[in-house]
């Protein structure tokens, strides 16, 4: 029974970090997909942030429920379930991109015929992006984006919320789980082993999302030689849908083992005395093949159970949230939580727009905001669209919206190797005889951009490191800290608040702040802004550093006062003790006294 026992236990421990890496390598390639996504729906960051914020409004549906109900049943029988919705969302995630038509970006480029020796293409004379004034009217901009398929995030929200349905009952019935078997002092090992495996989910996450970003979006349908875009341009969208594919099927492997296991093991250490309990539940499983003569009397039974759940359901968190503790942790983890969701959601957006920057900025960056500015005498005889954004980099080192507001004459070349040659506007800025050339993409980032961006990593993995030190004893402190029959509630409510406020908002308000420090908006297929292309790199680090920081140091403040009055919670009960042990001391003394005057 003992040998038997101890490889379910074990058995359940690689389950459940398994788990525990396939639901963060999910989570973290859907993080490192966020700019993918945005830009293949063309939607604002604001919108993506709502997309973003499904999963946590999944968790919200079911997190209370599944939390209370899911500890008095099969509490792996339900993670397995959870696993499947998980998958579906996943797989659902993906679907998209088998709807929609072939990836088009903008670019005036495509609509070159000639070879790699002519010049056949007129930048300057040809604009063949939308004008100004050209725009689809709305009945004709609905059916083309019907036509599109850029309606089709939808699947994503959805999937998105699944996922976070399917997630719910990991972390509660699991750690509840785990500490109903294992000795008190054993629990923080397993939790800091099964944590451990999951820190591995983010990193092959994002790895996976770093390697599919650089694979373009339609890989074996497109041809690639006629794509003249690469993967650091802003238009460019990766095979983001393939990720999703190979982390619902992880996903999808992570669940089975979970079928196989027992409703409840005994308490290490007390297999022997467990034995028959251990029977009993077996016996209680085995009820589900029962004759059909005891059904009736078994739904009884079930019923009445659970009126007896529901009724004692509102007493149950009463008693809770009147712990003190658990509540100031739990406001603790709240702010935390909000920081950390903003941060890591847009953190690709941030790592792109900031150390990805061209050595110097875009023409249009050194004025202010207005359209008109794009315009200068250089360019004015080439009835350019300022909406248009194709940007070329000069051989003066600066980066131009489109080859049009370059003032590029004539280009030869195709695809990727095209080059634009007399660009008025870069022979305004050099000396006269110099190159008057430019080429396709925005300008490279300098050097100190890379000495800065191996600084600012080194700070992260640092920061990593301080903040995963606190997750194994927050979770100790919560265990410890609330009575036996509220463990599973009480990791269910941390879940569900957390979920709730600290991951819905953050993305939504903080894609909202990153929206403002739009420079340059695109165009969508259809007419009407699109994804944004350019940000202002000051203003964005200002809206999103700045945000952070504020939340950390709410965060500290809260942990602190918990700390202390914790601490002073403590410090009561010691007193308390000693009081009652004089007055122990006290009563045996009388005791001592009395029974000595009956003798005398």
């Amino acid at each position: 029974m003992s040998v038997e026992s101890k490889k379910t236990r074990e058995l359940f421990l690689a389950s459940l970090a398994f788990a525990y890496f396939s639901k963060a390598f999910c989570g973290a390639y859907m993080k490192s997909s966020i700019t993918q996504i945005e830009r293949r729906f063309d939607i604002p960051s604001s919108l993506i942030g709502v997309i973003d914020g499904s999963f946590e409004m999944g968790n919200l549906l079911v997190i209370a429920f599944v939390s209370y109900f899911g500890a008095k049943f099969h509490r792996p029988r339900l993670i397995a379930i959870g696993t499947l919705i998980m998958t579906a969302g996943t797989y659902l995630i993906a679907l998209p991109h088998f709807l929609q038509g072939p990836y088009k970006y903008e670019t005036s480029v495509s609509h070159k015929v000639a070879d790699n020796s002519s010049e056949g293409m007129l930048p300057c004379n040809s604009n063949y992006s939308l004008t100004d004034t050209n725009v689809p009217d709305l009945v004709a901009r609905t059916a083309c984006d019907k036509a599109a398929g850029s309606s089709l995030w939808f699947y994503v929200f959805v999937g998105n919320m699944l996922r976070g349905i399917g997630e719910t009952p990991i972390m509660p019935l699991g750690v509840s789980y785990l500490d109903d078997f294992s000795r008190e002092e054993n629990t923080p090992f397993y939790l800091a082993c099964i944590h451990t495996v999951g820190i591995l989910g983010p990193m092959f996450g994002f790895m996976l999302g770093s390697f599919l970003s650089k694979i373009y979006v339609d890989i074996g349908s497109a041809d690639l030689d006629s794509i003249t875009i690469n993967y650091k341009d802003s238009r460019w969208v990766g095979a983001w849908w393939l990720g999703f594919i190979v982390t619902g099927t992880v996903v999808l492997l992570s669940g089975i083992p979970f079928w196989f296991l027992p409703r409840s093991l005994p308490k290490q250490g007390q297999e022997e005395s467990q034995s028959k309990s251990t029977e009993l539940a077996t016996m209680v499983e085995q009820e589900n093949f029962l004759p059909e003569e005891n059904q009736d009397h078994q739904q009884k039974e079930k019923a009445l159970t659970f009126q007896e759940l529901a009724k004692d359901f509102i007493p149950s968190l009463k008693r809770l949230f009147r712990n003190s503790i658990f509540s100031l942790m739990i406001l603790t983890y709240l702010v935390a939580v909000n920081g950390f969701i903003g941060m890591i959601t847009f953190k690709p957006k941030f790592l792109e727009q900031i150390y990805g920057q061209s050595a110097s900025k875009a023409i249009f960056l050194i004025v202010t905001y207005e359209q008109q500015t794009l315009l200068s005498q250089c360019n004015m005889g080439c009835s350019c669209s300022t909406k248009h954004w194709d940007p070329v980099c000069a051989y003066n080192g600066m980066t131009y919206a489109s080859p049009c507001l370059a003032g590029c004459q004539t280009s030869t070349g195709t695809g990727k190797e095209t080059v634009f040659h007399n660009c008025t506007c870069v022979g305004d800025m050099m000396t006269p005889g110099m190159n008057m050339s430019a080429v396709l993409g925005q300008c490279p980032r300098n050097s100190d951009c890379d000495r800065i961006f191996k600084i600012y990593m080194a700070l992260s993995v640092v920061g990593s490191f301080i903040s995963a030190c606190g997750a194994t004893p927050g979770y100790i402190v919560l265990l410890r800290s609330i009575q036996q029959d509220l463990k599973a509630l009480a990791l269910g409510m941390q879940t569900l608040i957390v979920r709730t406020l600290g991951g819905i908002p953050p993305p939504i308000y903080f894609g909202a702040l990153i929206d403002r420090t739009c420079l340059k908006w695109g165009t969508k297929q259809c007419g009407g802004r699109g994804a944004c292309r350019l940000y202002d790199a000051g203003f964005f680090i200002y809206y999103y550093f700045y945000t952070i920081h504020n939340l950390i140091f709410a965060t500290v403040f809260l942990f602190l006062n918990s700390a202390l009055r914790n601490q002073a919670k403590e410090n009561g009960q010691e007193g308390n003790g000693q009081a009652n042990g004089h007055a122990n001391i006290n009563i045996a003394k009388n005791t001592d006294d009395t029974e000595k005057e009956s003798t005398i």
